[in-house]
């Protein structure tokens, strides 16, 4: 085949209706192959040398080269790794710009540049041909790219993320066809939409898409990676979730949520790859070019700085390697529609040489793009390096998951001692952590439980973790989870008990969606899913995790309860505070009718306690009693009407009933009201 100059750009392969360019940036490769593959991605059709360096670009085109086709590169250059090179031409590799990819790796030794045994085998030099069980990237036809958006917009005082897993939300679906389930398809079913959007979500949060893979450990003891955080290309999406319309079929589902005004999110692994430390497999990015792409100890390029805690860190600090993330993103929100992004280990993307920089240069690149700059971001502000807890230092315009909203709520509700200060903070919008350089109390995205821990339900099920099913003699998994089982573990037949549980839910939840700042729900928790006490199945692709919509009323009302305090969420905007600033006036109070005192705050048994709100429009008492035995409330007094309870987690104290002024109203044991 003749293959002519090309392009130094777009990075990828691009076709132009007439042919194909092909552009792969690799610093330190000496030649770079391209091969071209048969339909099925079995038989090497052509292999032809890239013919063009430009500004450390490798580059050409191919007249008649079509979408369709498939191709993967071989990249020549030093195998040098203590000076951080690890090239070998025997290893086909995945584009990094590839926006499909076909086929699954059939792991052998074959996907290692070493030879395994021996004394330092990632020294070794390994010329075994991976092509036979490497995946394919398939070029695609960019024009296809949406020309503008047409977004929910959705105000973040009004946002209320939902986080769940494209597969595991639709794979036991009784309305989703059995043929979708599992996909993006089954995902943008109308029996789906409807359901998040009656439940008064605004704005669902789907674990990772990308392409990622499937560790062979895994698949020995017959598991999977689930939740998807080993992405392996940043463009493609994982092929598992395709279905009949292909990516088409993501783009529709898009749609779908925004004609009825949800937004979509996206929670995306930018700080490492699979492709793991030194004795990792070379599919990609190592490849291509090791030096640039991961950061490498400073005296010794052979090891990679871990901070990410899975063997290797994105060097976000190489100006062609935060292209690629910024061009990912673009991808995402332009082509295909996406309002925003959650950031796995979030710190990561802030950590220049010197550690981490609110101001380094992902965030700036960020902040100063006309595209993404306008989207939703938020960042998981942690990672294991030094330095790495980075909770209320990410910069304006961003929202963090608050970890400290979690255990403090989490805590106070187990009526553990020391905690009322802190959940005061927490409840009114964790001012002490936000309430700096204009930020807003949005900014902090509340939540109890995520995919990573317990379900709502297992949190008041269990006192410890069951991850046995993991194959990891439960070892794996946080220990530390501030739950409790109530007197038993597990499922119980013991009313008394279930009593309790059913209550504390409602406890949680309705602490979640009535505090300022953005909650964030898991799927299913409205009606009290369970993944029978295992708190990290991220290798579960199976009903374990898998939500089960055989509902019934298993949550005991829950789920309803959830949907009136989102619809309440909604109608009040003193329940969702858009600003600091605002003029609102809070007032803690003490049981017994007056303002919380010094000597009350400190008084690390006293936990109960109230909280009175109020605006020009607008005016709520909540009453908060952690104890497990009652507590009598004196109501504070207001002028010219009644207190009215809105809100209750008791069945004992009926929503409607009205109280005066004065009164004492007995607060049954682990309970919540609202009043008005």
């Amino acid at each position: 085949m003749h293959i002519e100059s090309g392009l130094p750009y777009p990075l990828g392969a691009t076709f132009d209706g007439e042919g194909t360019n092909f552009a792969l940036f690799s610093q330190h490769a000496e030649r770079v192959e391209l091969c071209l593959y048969d339909d099925k991605g079995e038989t090497e059709t052509a292999r032809i040398t890239l013919p063009e360096f430009t500004d450390e670009v490798w580059h050409g085109y191919l007249p008649g080269v079509k979408p369709g086709q498939l191709y993967g590169y071989r990249v020549h250059g030093p195998f040098d790794p203590e000076n951080g090179h690890r090239f070998n031409p025997n290893k086909l590799l995945i584009d990094p710009y590839a926006r499909e990819l076909v086929g699954d790796i059939k792991w052998s030794s074959a996907q290692f540049g070493y030879i395994a045994g021996g004394e330092d085998p990632d020294l070794t030099f390994n010329e075994e041909d991976s092509a036979p069980g490497m995946p394919k990237c398939r070029v695609t036809d960019r024009a296809e790219v949406a020309s503008s958006v047409s977004r929910p917009n959705v105000p973040w005082d009004r946002t209320v993320f939902y986080e769940t897993h494209v597969r595991g939300f639709t794979k036991l679906h009784p309305a989703v066809p059995q043929e979708l389930r599992g996909t993006f398809d089954g995902l943008g079913h109308k029996a789906i939409i409807d359901y998040v959007k009656g439940l008064g979500i605004t704005s669902i949060e789907l674990l990772p898409v990308h392409a990622f893979v499937d560790p062979q450990y895994l698949l020995d003891k017959g598991l999977r990676n689930f939740w998807g955080y080993d992405s392996i290309n940043f463009f493609s999406p994982e092929a598992r979730y395709l279905g009949p319309k292909g990516l088409a079929g993501f783009r529709d589902m898009v749609r779908g949520f925004h004609d009825a005004g949800i937004e979509v999110i996206l929670d995306v692994v930018y700080n490492h790859t699979a492709e793991g430390n030194e004795m990792g497999p070379t599919l990609s990015f190592r490849g291509i070019d090791n030096y640039s792409y991961y950061r490498t100890l400073p005296d010794n390029h052979r090891f990679y700085i871990n901070d990410t805690g899975t063997g290797n860190t994105v060097n976000t600090s190489h100006p062609r390697v935060l292209q690629l993330v910024m061009d990912s993103l673009r991808y995402w929100a332009q082509a295909m529609e996406v309002d925003g992004f959650r950031f796995d280990l979030g710190t990561i993307l802030g950590r220049e040489p010197e550690g981490f920089d609110p101001r380094g240069g992902f965030f700036d690149a960020v902040g100063q793009d006309p595209v993404l700059s306008r989207l939703k971001l938020v960042g998981e502000p942690w990672d294991i390096g030094p330095g790495g807890y980075q909770v209320g230092s990410f910069p304006p315009g961003w929202a963090e998951w608050n970890d400290k909203y979690r255990d403090t709520v989490r805590g106070y509700w187990k009526d553990e001692d020391g905690l009322l200060r802190d959940f005061a903070s927490r409840f009114t919008g964790s001012g002490d952590i936000y309430d700096q350089r204009g930020r807003r109390p949005w900014a902090g995205v509340n939540f109890i439980t995520a995919h990573d821990g317990f379900t709502l339900n297992d949190l008041v099920s269990y006192n410890e973790k069951h991850n046995e099913a993991n194959g990891e003699d439960n070892r794996d998994g946080h220990s530390d989870n501030h739950s409790f089982n109530y007197g038993v573990e597990g499922p119980t037949d013991d009313e008394g008990i279930r009593a309790v549980r059913q209550r504390q839910m409602r406890n949680l939840m309705a602490t979640l969606l009535l505090s300022h700042g953005t909650p964030m729900i898991l799927a299913g928790d409205e009606f009290a899913r369970t993944q029978n006490g295992n708190n990290n199945a991220y290798c579960q692709d199976s009903e374990i995790s898998w939500v089960n919509w055989d509902i019934g009323d298993k949550g005991h009302g829950l789920q309803d309860f959830v949907a009136r305090l989102l619809a309440l969420r909604a109608e009040r905007p003193i329940l969702r505070r858009a600003s600091f600033r605002d003029g609102m006036i809070v007032t803690w109070l003490n049981p017994g009718g007056g303002e919380q005192t010094e000597e009350q705050w400190d008084d690390a048994g006293a936990t109960t306690v109230g909280l009175r709100l109020s605006t020009e429009e607008d005016e709520v008492l909540f009453l908060f009693n952690p104890h497990d035995g009652p507590v009598p409330f004196v109501l504070p007094e207001r002028e010219g009407r009644a207190w009215t309870v809105r809100v209750s987690t008791a069945e004992e104290l009926q929503e409607g009933a009205e109280y005066g002024g004065g009164d004492s109203l007995e607060m049954i044991g682990r309970s919540l009201a609202m009043l008005d």
